[in-house]
């Protein structure tokens, strides 16, 4: 599955605009084994976002759509359910832990578990997803702007960053990793992810052999004496980038499957038809033969299609102006299920340019009037529906409300538009801000901040993006603030310094708090859940001070699907639906 190191996921129509292209590379001659034998027919699934890469593990592809779509075409140790249990699937491999001092987990495949083109996964399969997500090569400095990231993993590596090289069974199949420390996420922290072989190839070895012994033979990076290792280079840059496309590649090679589904046909930006992978054994089968996907950010649309059967499930980001489509579409015989997810959408501010100055982050925050964009976007669908007072803890928490006392947020609990204009001392600061122009509550929340911001002195202007490539500007556009959100699938402690470590692989602002790095250091390492919610009010504390952002809502969740298909049992986390796709029926 996706969730390979449980990362919080970036949401609401969201997508990245790096596209490969040019291809090239061994593997292509191989076709891809495909569920063409008839067994249950066909859904479609109409989805916000639109599709826009192979690898949903890279900082860049870590988007909702790209997550479940990499969540039926791949396999693994290990899934979430929609009660957040994790579920170990022991069809495709076990994971046990063979020492607690030190700790030591062994990872095996199971024999026959291959990729859709026949190759087995195995112990390079399992060697690069540990390269990729422990950072033990990186010498990079993030404060002095010298050394080398190498894979640009969305995952925090708190976990897998202390492990030293894997040893590789003598079975072909396993690696033990060896921890130097406790690590409070160890169950969930490794999983497989994209094949070791076409990686090697693209990346100009000759074979998995080849990537092997490169990762073998490498250094652990040291932030003291950098040094560019070129052959690694080349794999990770194709690792954080070469599976990325708006299209169905030309070369199979580019989309292989490990999962009971293989994507099919691609219409960029428009619909995706992914058909069952009838080798797929080493897990729980599906029965449906074909899912069908549209990529539909307009709620009315997508409404539209469930009622003209043109549709069979439809997951629209809700809104309270379509709280009475939801109610149409019940009146009509299909069932509507909303609910809190595990995420939340926030306003963070870049700690550059003129929000390098904490008074102006300060001043920008008290305009900010975030009552008012609650109602708007989850007002009616949530009862009571009040702003997020904490960056680490949602409301069902049971820390929440005492950290809430005690984190400083009551320093932003209402718009303060004189403390502003004070704090701002006669400056007039421009400020960018980025969001998906195509999410209504996205576009809503920008007028709004913009409108409010303008009263204090502020001058905010627009570098909204369409789905396709707000999310590649997060890394690498000019903006000084940001509407985002994010969504963890609810189990772990990995998720916060994913977002608010310093180097994290998803702190995009680049915020940088030693304190802070010191509390979510000892979060990793700890497995008493007291000390856990400890440490993390503490963080929470440390980014509020900061003037880091703002949190702005939980977000909420709606399905509705038709009497058509059954199994349906959406989630909080970021699969959503499609967490158990297997299960899905038709009448």
């Amino acid at each position: 599955m996706p969730l390979r190191r449980l990362i919080q996921v970036i949401t609401g129509a969201v997508a990245v605009a790096l596209v490969i292209s040019g291809c090239s590379g061994s593997g292509g001659a191989t076709p891809v084994v495909v569920g063409e034998a008839k067994r249950g027919g066909s859904a479609t699934v109409a989805e916000v976002n639109a599709f826009t890469s192979f690898n949903p593990f890279s900082a860049a592809g870590n988007t909702d759509i790209n997550t479940k779509i990499g969540h039926i075409t791949h396999s693994g140790f290990y899934y979430v359910d929609n009660a957040e249990q994790v579920i170990r699937n022991e069809k495709f491999g076990r994971f046990e832990k063979v020492s607690d001092r030190p700790l030591q987990v062994k990872y095996t495949v199971s024999e026959g578990v291959k990729w859709s083109d026949g190759e087995a996964i195995d112990a390079g399969d399992l060697l690069l997803a540990w390269a990729a997500g422990s950072g033990y090569f990186d010498d990079a400095d993030a404060k002095a702007g010298t050394g080398t990231t190498y894979f640009s993993a969305a995952s925090d590596r708190s976990g897998l960053a202390a492990t030293a090289l894997p040893e590789i069974g003598s079975d072909g199949r396993s690696i033990t990793l060896e921890y130097a420390s406790p690590y409070a996420d160890w169950e969930v922290a490794f999983d497989v992810g994209l094949p070791a072989h076409v990686v090697a190839t693209k990346s100009g070895l000759n074979d998995e052999d080849d990537l092997i012994e490169l990762i073998k033979g490498s250094p652990r990076g040291d932030a003291d004496e950098p040094a560019v290792n070129a052959p690694l280079k080349r794999v990770s840059n194709f690792w954080n980038s070469g599976f990325d496309t708006k299209t169905l590649p030309q070369d199979p090679a580019m989309y292989l499957s490990s999962g009971p589904y293989i994507v099919r046909d691609i219409v960029p930006g428009t619909s995706m038809r992914l058909v069952r992978n009838r080798d797929y054994v080493w897990g729980a089968e599906p029965y449906l033969d074909e899912v069908n996907v549209q990529f539909t950010g307009d709620v009315p649309a997508a409404a539209a299609a469930l009622s003209s059967g043109q549709a069979d499930i439809i997951a629209p980001q809700p809104s309270a102006a379509a709280e009475s489509l939801f109610d149409g579409l019940a009146a009509q015989g299909s069932t509507v299920e909303q609910y809190n997810q595990s995420g939340y959408d926030h306003l963070d501010l870049k700690f550059l340019g003129p929000f390098a100055d904490k008074d102006v982050r300060e001043a920008f925050l008290k305009t900010v009037p975030r009552q008012e964009i609650v109602e708007d976007a989850v007002g009616g669908l949530a009862a009571d529906a009040k702003p997020l007072d904490s960056h680490v803890f949602l409301p069902s928490h049971p820390q929440y409300a005492q950290t809430v006392k005690d984190n400083g947020s009551a320093e932003y609990s209402a718009v303060d538009i004189q403390g502003a204009t004070s704090q701002l001392r006669g400056a007039a600061p421009t400020i960018r801000i980025l969001y998906n122009k195509d999410n209504p509550n996205r576009v809503r929340a920008f007028s709004l901040i913009r409108e409010s911001a303008r009263l204090a002195g502020f001058t905010v202007e627009d570098a909204g993006l369409g789905n396709a490539d707000w999310v590649a500007a997060l890394s690498t556009g000019s903006y000084d603030a940001a509407i985002l959100g994010w969504i963890g699938p609810g189990v772990g402690v990995s998720r916060v310094p994913q977002i608010f470590k310093t180097g994290g692989g998803s702190n995009f602002n680049k915020f940088s708090d030693p304190d802070a790095d010191n509390a979510m250091e000892q979060l990793a390492s700890t497995t008493d859940l007291a000390k856990q919610d400890e440490l993390m009010a503490d963080v929470d504390k440390r980014v509020w001070a900061s003037a880091y952002g703002l949190p702005l809502y939980q977000t909420t969740g709606t399905v509705a699907f038709s009497s058509r298909v059954t199994g349906i049992k959406p989630s909080s986390g970021p699969l959503g639906v499609w967490w158990n796709v297997w299960e899905w029926h038709l009448k």
